[in-house]
């Protein structure tokens, strides 16, 4: 398959260090791009309009980080997990300034994005590192980051050792006291593995709530679920507002509906961490656009 710049939109397609990365045009947007890894969907991007978010939990990342502060103001971020970069490239547009720090495990992925849908680095503030993600988070200084995002999948499941609440321990210390801790993950009923996410999350943050969509929530499709945690309580109410005038509309669970969902759930450990379930076969839809 011929590789093309990206004002020459045809697909790309290249062994990376994970798997086999595909980089596809969207023909309803002249600069719009989907990249998956081994089928499964990574990032979306435009070229052209770092604000527009295709997936729906990127929307949601998005709503939780624009209230993360003041309107503007520059933030020192921490993405574990990089991808085409679509938070770290919205975050450079709508608080410039801001320090952006990406940690991708596959390095000759993110050299695939820059050579077909190039950031710009030292202009924006974002630096991508080669590293795995926990070792990153471990060689970070205490209270670094006023913002750390982990949307960390090998393929479409999240790896084992990202997933107990002792990397979440770790991800506290590096965080500032008024900081904000945001996490991507994927579930399906009984929504096991998210519970025993949030239980982690209560057992070191005193503030966590979620977003996902109400099916998603009541176990009748596998989907995404975003996690907010903190020291001090998030702005839910405006970020339910938000969500719910999204095209696809979501909930802001927190309280004692927390609760309610939690349940018995206990946090897992380092000893007995498991990556987060696969998806059902049909899960992903692999047209960009």
């Amino acid at each position: 398959m011929s590789e093309s710049p990206p004002h020459d939109p045809r697909p790309v397609e290249r062994p990376v260090d994970l798997g086999i990365a595909r980089l596809l045009p969207d023909l309803d947007r002249p600069r719009g791009w989907l990249l998956t890894l081994d089928g499964a969907p990574q990032s979306y991007v435009d070229l052209d309009d770092p604000l527009f978010l295709e997936f729906e939990y990127v929307q949601r990342l998005a709503h939780a980080a624009d209230l993360a502060a003041a309107s503007g103001q520059p933030l020192d971020v921490l993405h574990l997990g990089g991808g085409a970069l679509t938070l770290p490239r919205y975050l450079a547009a709508t608080r410039p300034g801001s320090r952006q720090r990406v940690v991708e495990l596959d390095g000759a992925l993110t050299a695939l994005v820059q050579e077909y849908l190039p950031w710009s680095p030292p202009a924006r503030g974002i630096t991508v590192t080669a590293a795995d993600a926990r070792t990153a988070l471990a060689g970070t200084p205490d209270a670094d980051a006023d913002l750390i995002v982990a949307d960390v999948f090998g393929g479409s499941r999240i790896p084992a050792h990202l997933t107990s609440v002792e990397f979440v321990r770790e991800a506290a210390r590096v965080l500032r006291p008024d900081g904000l801790y945001l996490a991507n993950l994927a579930d399906a009923a009984p929504l096991d593995f998210a519970r025993s996410q949030l239980a982690g999350l209560r057992e070191v943050f005193p503030e966590v709530s979620l977003i996902a969509e109400p099916s998603v929530l009541r176990g009748r499709r596998y989907g995404n679920l975003v996690l907010l945690a903190g020291r001090h309580e998030a702005p839910v109410a405006e970020l339910a507002r938000r969500t719910a005038g999204d095209a696809f509309p979501a909930r802001v669970v927190h309280g004692d509906r927390l609760d309610l969902l939690v349940g018995r759930a206990r946090p897992v450990t380092d000893a007995t961490a498991a990556p987060s379930p696969a998806p059902p076969d049909g899960a992903f839809s692999l047209g960009g656009g």
